[in-house]
């Protein structure tokens, strides 16, 4: 499969939110805006306790959803399940290791209902980001190995696309099922030039957003931002309003960057996802085995939204209804943005929906 590279430097683009999630274009729309019709609004739910203990056999009882404080009807409803394949091989972390990026253990209180379980969900859609900046020439061997241990921990019902950047985006992998395609480019990676993460990530939620069910970006970084016109706001707004989770997965030298801490918490925190500071190759593999860990624990539900006048932002809660489920703490998206505004630039090529594995069935 060929390797893609476009430039990556800005979004002028019309988008219509279908029924499942996915994108496509809006006709006669202004190329200096992005308009969403929203049909159906998808959540990715986490549930967990205070120690990070993931709760599973809830029920579509169990979750109120407000919108705008308006009370929604949930569509549907899915619970996520354990992944096919085994675990992330990594040795345990030393005195140095981000408590953060621990691996949560599982714990279903709901055990003795009497309930029969909701059917497990359909694989998710994953977009890898790794960065091949000049930032990376320090860790980069470590990097790829965390990176292959995740691919294969992954169960087979979950498709992965490999993308890199640096000043451009490439997509290596297209969206595929064949997780030895996407281990053979996260080996051919190379470090070099600098940085446009912003821009290269907005691309990235573009290409997932055109995609149907559960999607997810997974996003490697060395360092801070350096070489984006893209504002990292408008990436997390066609994130929020698209439904797709941002993790993002960083070294000391974001850290030590305010700026770019700050940022990457913000993202993933308002797109229902996480963000790691690793300070070892050994906190790279545990914040990837958290990411997996999240993803088959996540309840996915749907509801159509009741008549709402607001046409900006509107903000949604969910809250947990039953015995004793109000000490449990509920993780996703905020939010969404009804109407975007994003720059204009005539430079930028016209965008188009990420290749699928030919093998693979239609989305």
């Amino acid at each position: 499969m060929t390797t893609k590279s476009i430039r990556c430097t800005g979004l002028c683009l019309g988008l219509l939110l279908l029924a499942d999630g996915s994108l496509q274009p809006a006709a006669q729309q202004s190329n200096s805006r992005i308009l969403v019709n929203v049909v159906l609004v998808q959540l990715n739910v986490a549930v967990t306790d205070r120690k990070g203990n993931y709760i599973t056999g809830l029920r579509p009882e169990n979750f109120a959803i407000m919108e705008d404080k308006i009370p929604e009807t949930i569509s549907s409803f899915e619970e996520g399940g354990e992944p096919e394949s085994g675990a992330i091989d990594a040795e345990q972390p030393g005195s140095g290791s981000n408590e953060g990026a621990s691996r949560p253990k599982v714990e279903n209180s709901l055990n003795g209902s009497k309930l029969p379980p909701a059917p497990p969900q359909a694989g998710a859609n994953v977009f890898i980001l790794f960065d091949t900046s000049d930032f990376m020439y320090r860790g980069f061997v470590f990097a790829q190995d965390a990176i292959a241990g995740f691919v294969r921990s992954m169960s087979n019902t979950d498709k992965i696309a490999f993308y890199s950047y640096s000043r451009d985006l490439s997509r290596s992998t297209a969206l595929t099922s064949n997780h030895s395609l996407v281990m053979n480019a996260v080996r051919s990676t190379v470090a070099g030039d600098e940085a446009a993460l912003y821009n290269c990530l907005l691309l990235t939620v573009r290409d997932a957003a055109q995609l149907r069910g559960r999607k997810a970006i997974v996003v490697f970084s060395n360092g801070p931002d350096n070489a984006s016109s893209v504002p990292p706001e408008d990436v997390e707004e066609l994130a929020q309003s698209t439904g797709t989770i941002i993790y993002i997965i960083s070294t000391r030298a974001a850290e030590d960057d305010p700026l770019s801490t700050a940022v990457f918490e913000r993202m993933s925190k308002a797109t229902g996802g996480k963000a790691y500071f690793s300070k070892s190759w050994r906190d790279e593999t545990l914040a990837f085995r958290s990411i997996r860990d999240d993803l088959v624990h996540l309840y996915t539900i749907t509801y159509y939204p009741k008549p709402n006048n607001n046409r900006g932002w509107r903000t949604i809660s969910v809250k947990l209804v039953g015995k004793d489920l109000e000490k449990y703490r509920v993780r996703t998206r905020d939010g969404y943005q009804v109407l975007q505004q994003a720059a204009a630039s005539s430079n930028l090529p016209s965008p188009q929906r990420p290749e699928l594995d030919p093998k693979s069935p239609s989305h």
